[in-house]
């Protein structure tokens, strides 16, 4: 498939996604989610890629979704585009590898619903965050209302979603929405820093790390710690990642990973 909105390059192991739609400020549209949805199944296929990046071009992450497209919507066209965004946004957390949203400017609306859906948050010091939907006479339609609440909790989730009011990034960092701030000329480099982290870690461990989170979320304590010591066993035995890694570290030598 040839993209019109996303760029993209595999370097090792990490997939560096960039949202290039500057001159709508990176607006979400139909396009950007059938792009989406192609790449994360072929990223998903390709078993180089260990951790994904994902930016915008220009001065915004996402400034939200395209107004411009969905202001003639009716009623059945307003839930198509709703689940048509939610399925997207999903697929992100389902991916087996970490997704980083490395977030350069304006994450509003439909922007900061996706950023939401990647594992964690880098923010440039001039980032800005905000649900402002109601302005709009609207609500969040890729599941902002759901996954808000579950990052900051139900009083800050409820005072962004009602207020629309927009915030910068401390603000972001210490309710925790993102996880670290850098200056906007280091939020790259951090970002692709902490991505080569990952890429260097035990990758099946790394994969069933997000698989025990993503999944416990939704399940009682005790069902999701039977869920972690599945996967933990799973690691073990003859030839097995856990096995290289845990020789490697009694032999003082770095592991050699085998998928």
């Amino acid at each position: 498939m040839e993209y019109q909105i996303l760029k993209h390059e595999i370097a090792n192991g990490i997939a560096l996604v960039t949202i290039s739609r500057p001159q709508a400020l990176n607006a979400l549209n139909t396009l950007f989610f059938n792009e989406m949805n192609h790449l994360l199944a072929a990223l998903s296929q390709n078993k180089d890629v260990r951790v994904m990046v994902l930016t915008g071009e220009g001065k915004a992450f996402v400034a939200g979704a395209d107004i411009a497209e969905m202001v003639n919507k009716n009623e059945r066209e307003g839930t198509d585009f709703s689940r048509l965004g939610q399925h997207t946004f999903r697929s992100i957390e389902k991916v087996a590898f970490p997704v980083i949203a490395a977030i350069n400017g304006f994450a509003l609306g439909g922007g900061l619903e996706l950023a939401m859906a990647c594992d964690f948050r880098l923010a440039s010091a001039k980032a800005k965050f905000g649900q402002p939907e109601v302005n709009l006479g609207l609500i969040p339609g890729f599941a902002g209302t759901q996954r808000l609440s579950r990052l900051v909790g139900v009083a800050n989730a409820l005072y962004l979603l009602t207020s629309a009011e927009m915030i910068g990034a401390e603000d972001a960092l210490r309710i925790g929405l993102v996880q670290k701030v850098t200056e906007p000329e280091l939020l790259l480099d951090e970002s692709m820093r902490i991505a080569n982290l990952i890429a260097a870690k035990g990758p099946k461990a790394v994969q069933l790390v997000k698989v025990c989170v993503r999944q416990g979320l939704g399940m009682s304590f005790d069902d999701g710690n039977e869920l972690e010591a599945k996967h933990f066993g799973s690691l073990f035995g003859p030839n097995s990642q856990g096995e290289e890694g845990m020789k490697a570290f009694m032999e003082k030598r770095p592991p050699v990973w085998q998928d």
